[in-house]
């Protein structure tokens, strides 16, 4: 009797058991997201989440090469342009928000400051490498002016001359990137306020050290987990200039909302590029142990109007491969590029000798955990190419050919690692598995208290009888 009831109690909790690991099976996946959801949404009660969003705790770095011109008198004269590549230069990159404001209708406001520090020991050279660019004082205050009368453009060549500024820059590392005195900007400056994008010193990053991006407002995810980090407004603008394809799309570029399949994009506004950008899914991946899916820039990212139609908001345009960035660079004719005119026009090679394009050395992708949207490691190249052509009544340019002139790539680059890593896998990898095998072990107990009843609950019956036996 007691044997019995044992048994039978032992299959009620065997049956317990496989229903509670059944249900954890439809009802885990639930709770893991419904987990991830709540640890996401931007606020500061969410300690590690909002950390990573606030001060990007993680390794930054921003690797410049400059493109040395071998042949700046040649290149007067009408010849084709030959460059070597100097660097890395190597700067450690500090990201921290600031002025955080969070707003009734479930989005925050926040101008994010950047900083750079210059890493010696990751740098092949240092800051007072001297190298030869064009300057883009001359050459391409040239190309903005050749429609202004013939008389104006002597009075402009005049006015470079009276300040000794020339067609080729010979300067160190250190003042290219974040200003050198000149007395031309100065008087630029002065008498012609606003023309250059900044007031001090003229340098390529010289208004980004020390600056902030803008007033980013995005959407913390708290009312939908579909929209955290896309951004509302920049600088209260939803859209850039005019057209429609100037709508400022996408995230700030830092993180995207969790559950991202083979099938989403990764769209983000960029300051820098005055425009939003969207890199698509390549490949899945793993890194250090976690799972991830690896964006890149379609060839259509930088795709001229006549080769890709939905660009053609973005033109004026050149060949493919360039964008044009002249409107939130002072008019100048500048253009980004993928480094080396990776993904561009052939012809763009066929302007310039010593570049060498490879997919490793110069694509850009960002790698994301799929289930979070954070990415584990991101490597966004981009190079500065200044259009150069000869501008009658300007004789600084002589007699230069029309030509698309790198000058310089950098690329921004950042990884999880050290404590945060742990952490992120132990939370979203190891907790998530050791669920999983949680539901199955609880299945597999369940049925083998289920079997391990059986014998004891049936009664022991003779395996052989006589007739006799058997009619009694």
């Amino acid at each position: 009797m007691n044997k019995s009831k044992l048994a039978v109690g032992l299959l009620v909790v065997g049956s317990l058991t496989v229903v509670f690991g059944t249900v954890l099976v439809f009802v885990g996946p639930i709770i893991i997201d419904n987990q991830i959801v709540k640890n996401l949404v931007i606020d500061p009660k969410n300690e590690m989440s909002y950390t990573m969003w606030k001060d990007v705790p993680v390794p930054f770095f921003m690797t410049v090469y400059f493109f040395n011109v071998l042949n700046p008198t040649e290149v007067l004269a009408g010849e084709k342009p030959m460059v070597e590549q100097r660097g890395p230069y190597v700067y450690r990159k500090r990201i921290q928000k600031q002025n955080i404001t969070f707003h009734p209708n479930h989005t925050v406001s926040y101008l994010e400051y950047r900083s750079y520090f210059f890493e010696p020991s990751m740098s092949v050279g240092n800051e007072s490498d001297v190298v030869t660019i064009p300057n883009m004082l001359v050459l391409g205050a040239a190309v903005m002016m050749e429609n202004l009368p013939f008389a104006v453009r002597l009075m402009i060549s005049t006015t470079f001359k009276t300040f000794k500024e020339g067609p080729f820059l010979t300067k160190s590392v250190g003042k290219l990137m974040w200003g050198y005195d000149s007395k031309l900007v100065d008087f630029l400056n002065k008498w012609l306020p606003g023309m250059l994008p900044s007031t001090g010193k003229f340098g390529l990053f010289a208004e980004f050290n020390n600056s902030n991006t803008g007033l980013f407002t995005i959407h913390t995810g708290e009312d939908d987990i579909r929209l955290i980090h896309k951004v509302d407004s920049w600088n209260g603008m939803t859209k850039v200039r005019g057209h429609t394809c100037n709508m400022i799309n996408g995230t700030a570029g830092q993180m995207w909302p969790p559950f991202m399949t083979k099938e989403s994009t990764l769209p983000f506004y960029s300051p820098d590029a005055c425009r939003s950008l969207e890199l698509v899914y390549q490949r899945e991946g793993i890194m250090e142990g976690i799972p991830l899916y690896r964006y890149v820039a379609p060839k259509t990212l930088f795709a001229n109007g006549s080769d890709y139609a939905p660009n053609e908001g973005f033109c004026p345009c050149r060949q493919s491969g360039l964008l044009n960035v002249s409107s939130c660079r002072s008019n100048s004719p500048v253009f980004i590029s993928h480094p080396h005119f990776y993904n561009a026009d052939p012809v763009l090679l066929d302007y310039v000798q010593g570049l060498q394009p490879t997919e490793d050395q110069h694509g850009l992708f960002i790698d994301i955990h799929p289930e979070t949207g954070v990415p584990l490691n991101v490597s966004i190249r981009l190079q500065l190419n200044l259009y150069m052509k000869k501008v009658s009544g300007i004789t600084e340019t002589g007699k230069i050919s029309e030509v698309m002139m790198p000058m310089m790539w950098f690329e921004e680059n950042g990884y999880i690692d050290g404590e945060i890593l742990t952490t992120f896998h132990t939370n979203l990898v190891l907790l998530p598995k050791v669920m999983v095998y949680m539901q199955y072990c609880f299945i597999v107990l369940g049925l083998a208290t289920i079997l391990g009843t059986l014998p004891t609950a049936s009664p022991n019956k003779p395996t052989h009888c006589s007739s006799v036996d058997c009619v009694q």
